[in-house]
């Protein structure tokens, strides 16, 4: 199935959405802006029914089902937010949803996907390896298989996210979105493009999940040979075979960003724009703070989801604040004296730092004797002031080592 879908299927995907979806808002970004010198905007789908835009494909691909097909029920594999959007869905037609989840996928999105309706399956390490038991459930049961990207009815209601940002922002220069499959991007590209030819469709991946640019390269999806991010919501280790044919077509260039370029993104997103995000709803976020792509503004990111494990919410912000110089995990290297550990500290003090946890090691056998370790984890204003901190220890006589080093 290789049929391009078109600004008349997107726009009719609109009509069958009004009064299931909300029109997300659109926030401005003062940090954005100020970095790329023009006006950014944030496109809030992380404020969508279920979390996330997927209710948008999922629903246009299900209220499209015959009565006979409902009848048999509809399945679906999906880390979360596909998985919620298919639970509502089908919840809204009166059709029975079996979902199959990764065993690893976030506790959170599985209580979720299971309060909208839908029977839960937990099979395999990855999306992908979901994907095949959720096609071996359909062709056992007859149930319709709902594909999270790979069809022109999901990628006609994706690409309504793009409608709503050339109304809202019709100055738009470039669209930044998340890619994983290709659904959302390949229906904005659609639509914007057919609306304005000038708008330029950047698609961004997390670097250690990244099928896109090798699958563009070689002029057919390939498939990754392991693939782990913290974006769980975009990775997927193979593009569909629709969704390559719009990328390869209509998007201007798929970038990719690193783990802590994701970690500072989402930092940035909860301090500064009050926004609670997933890390794979950040990357087109964390591709603007990069710098890896070229922006023309007025430029808008798309927020994709905002269904995030609190527990992996907390192990992300102390990760983004590392990244951004805020939070050091450090060992000092002193002696072993009675008022050293109080000397140390107090000199952390002096320098306005916050130690927010700190324990002794004297059983390193690569101490001498005398000698204590002290590891530290120390909250910090930024890179200048941690630089400042540590060259005052080091001054001071102490032997400072980063975690990592020897």
């Amino acid at each position: 199935m290789t049929e391009m879908v078109g600004l008349a299927d997107v726009q009719a995907a609109r009509e069958l959405l009004a009064g299931v979806t909300r029109t997300t808002p659109l926030e401005p970004s003062r940090p954005l802006s100020a970095a790329l010198g023009g006006p950014v905007w944030l496109k809030c789908e992380n404020v969508q029914r279920a979390g996330s835009y997927k209710v948008r494909g999922a629903y246009v691909r299900i209220s499209r089902l015959s009565a006979e097909e409902r009848a048999r029920g509809v399945v679906a594999a999906s880390a979360g937010n596909h998985a919620q959007g298919v639970a509502l869905a089908a919840g809204l037609v009166g059709a029975r949803a079996t979902v199959f989840m990764p065993v690893n996928a976030p506790l959170p999105k599985v209580a979720a996907t299971k309060g909208y309706g839908a029977r839960i399956e937990l099979v395999g390490n990855t999306v992908d390896e979901s994907l095949i038991a959720a096609q071996t459930f359909a062709e056992r049961t007859g149930a319709v298989f709902i594909h999270p990207f790979d069809h022109p009815d999901v990628i006609a209601g994706q690409g309504t996210v793009a409608l709503e940002i050339l109304e809202q922002c019709p100055d738009v220069r470039t669209i930044v979105t998340g890619v994983g499959g290709g659904g959302l991007v390949s229906g904005m590209a659609v639509a914007a493009k057919a609306l304005n030819p000038d708008v330029r469709v950047i698609g961004v991946q997390a670097a250690s999940a990244a099928a896109f640019p090798p699958s563009l390269r070689a002029g057919e999806p390939v498939r990754l040979p392991s693939f782990a991010t913290i974006a769980d919501g975009i990775a997927v280790g193979r593009p569909g075979e629709l969704t390559f044919t719009h990328v390869r077509k209509l998007v201007d260039d798929v970038v990719t960003v690193s783990e802590e370029d994701i970690s500072r993104a989402l930092l940035m997103l909860l301090e500064r724009g009050k926004q609670v995000v997933e890390p794979a709803g950040a990357v087109g976020v964390a591709a603007l703070m990069a710098g890896v792509v070229e922006v023309t503004t007025p430029a808008v990111a798309v927020l994709s989801g905002g269904n995030i494990d609190p527990l992996l919410m907390l192990r992300v912000i102390e990760h983004g604040l590392a990244a951004a110089g805020r939070f050091l995990r450090v060992t000092v290297r002193c002696t072993d004296r009675p008022g050293q550990l109080a000397s140390l500290l107090g000199e952390i003090a002096e320098h306005r730092a916050n130690v927010v946890d700190v324990a002794h090691q004297r059983a390193n056998p690569h101490l001498r004797l005398g000698e204590v370790e002290v590891e530290l984890s120390v909250e910090t204003r930024g890179v200048e002031h941690s630089d400042t901190l540590i060259s005052a220890l080091r001054a001071s006589g102490y032997q400072v080592v980063f975690a990592g080093e020897g």
